[in-house]
């Protein structure tokens, strides 16, 4: 088997609203502890580490640190290239090859897929090391198991080498019966978007089909700024870029594409029903994570973290419970969450975006109960951390440690607050929150006001680069 130098690129765009109320615009379901505690970020990050001399991520500006925690999680030195907008993944592919020397073999994979051999996913890279040394866009294309309405197809073609297939073609995604004609053909795998390619064949084939994409992207790179383990791409430049995916832009159009049939588990975990097959079922056909309990049901998933669920002669449902939300749904409905989040989205409905407990650089804050004029946030601030230096306009606070020790500064004053004592910060005080200590900061935060909303802020200082 050839070996070399790879660099892989993690793909971290995306909503993963089909998750929903698990997974929301603010908190993607590839950060999200989905399995075993661990993101399906963070194993990513691990299952490449091995076949690579360097890891870079692109990603969301505003999902930055969740990207580096992720890394930092998965024992990996990564670089994070920072999109100031989603452009989709043509541009982001385009970013990372503008960046890398012009022969560096470069593995894209998405943040959000789950492999669980890492050894078989690890060997059938390397197979494709000759075919993309040798200027193909090599993809890895998953041997069916059924006939999936969910995923696009790659169509096999004639050998090139001991590994590698011509594509013959790309088929979107089918309806049940052309899914089954496509499996009874036997020369069709599901496309699982992870492909191998030098960074010159990606540049070459993105000036081919996809210049105006690659133009823009060549801009945001000459004006792009290092920022630490960030490199921010020029603003301006990004936002001009049209939008626009590699497989429809490059892939489906290019000439000298290649498939290593991949014969190992595989699932872009796009669905619940995904997610359900990941876990073991019981003789009935239900499967249960966290508090979920089941009499007499059949065929019934549920994911209950926070609080006992019953499910009670149910059969083929899906329950996925969170501390603002409820999703119960039909196991056949699953492919319509996405739609139903546009929906709460369009009503106004702040769950369909955001969740009840929101990550921060520094720590965490759960909002545990709110009204016209108040609202009550349970705040952890990581040891060493501390929020910006600022003040609010329109709201008090009063704050309460529960466990820990906060170093407060207010106005003129800087003071250590412990267990069990507290203080109050007036309306329009300059103030911070720090933990000076070696264990987590908890504390219970009171707001009070005409105006509790999280843009009420005016920041003096930051640690994290935030305006």
């Amino acid at each position: 088997m050839i070996t070399a130098d790879i660099t892989s690129i993690i793909l971290c765009g995306g909503s993963g609203t089909r998750l929903w109320p698990l997974s929301r615009k603010a908190y993607p379901k590839q950060f999200v502890p989905l399995l075993n505690e661990s993101s399906l970020l963070q194993l990513t990050l691990e299952r490449v580490k091995s076949l690579s001399t360097s890891v870079w991520t692109v990603a969301s500006e505003e999902h930055r640190f969740l990207v580096n925690e992720a890394a930092e999680a998965a024992g990996v030195e990564a670089r994070h290239i920072l999109e100031p907008v989603g452009r989709n993944t043509a541009p982001a592919i385009a970013v990372a090859a503008l960046n890398a020397a012009s022969e560096q073999l470069l593995l894209f994979a998405p943040a959000d897929h789950h492999i669980p051999d890492i050894h078989a996913f690890a060997e059938a890279v390397r197979s494709g090391v000759s075919a993309a040394n040798n200027g193909f866009i090599v993809t890895f294309g998953v041997v069916p198991s059924f006939p999936s309405t969910a995923y696009g197809y790659i169509e096999q073609g004639a050998r090139l080498d001991e590994f590698t297939y011509a594509v013959s073609r790309f088929v979107e995604k089918p309806d049940s019966a052309h899914a089954k004609q496509l499996i009874m053909a036997g020369n069709y795998c599901w496309n699982a978007g992870v492909f191998l390619a030098k960074a010159s064949s990606i540049i070459a084939a993105m000036n081919a089909y996809a210049p105006d994409v690659l133009t823009s992207c060549r801009l945001a790179v000459a004006r792009q700024k290092e920022d630490g383990v960030f490199t921010r791409l020029d603003r301006e430049a990004f936002h001009a870029c049209p939008s626009d995916s590699f497989d429809y832009a490059v892939l489906e159009r290019h000439d000298k594409v290649a498939m290593i049939p991949f014969e190992g588990r595989w699932s872009d975990v796009g669905s619940w029903n995904a997610v359900a097959e990941l876990m073991a079922a019981d003789d009935n056909g239900n499967r249960i994570q966290g508090h979920g309990h089941v009499a007499q049901a059949r065929n019934t998933y549920i994911r209950a973290p926070h609080r006992p669920v019953v499910a009670l002669g149910t059969e083929d449902l899906l329950i996925v419970d969170s501390p603002d939300a409820l999703l119960v749904a039909a196991r056949t409905h699953a492919e319509l969450v996405k739609g139903v989040v546009s929906d709460l989205d369009a009503a106004g409905l702040a769950q369909a975006t955001q969740h009840r407990r929101a990550a921060r650089p520094w720590g965490t804050y759960d909002s545990v109960d709110m009204g016209k004029r108040f609202q009550v946030k349970r705040i952890t601030v990581k040891p060493g951390a501390k929020l910006s230096l600022q003040m609010h306009y329109h709201r008090a606070e009063h704050w309460i440690v529960v466990s820990g020790t906060a170093k407060v500064t207010r106005g003129d004053e800087t003071f250590l607050l412990s267990e069990n004592q507290s203080t109050y910060i007036p309306l329009g005080t300059v103030h911070r929150l720090e933990n000076p200590g070696k264990e987590p900061l908890e504390i219970i935060e009171v707001q009070s006001g005409s105006y509790l909303g999280e843009d009420d802020i005016v920041r003096f200082e930051d640690s994290y680069g935030r305006g």
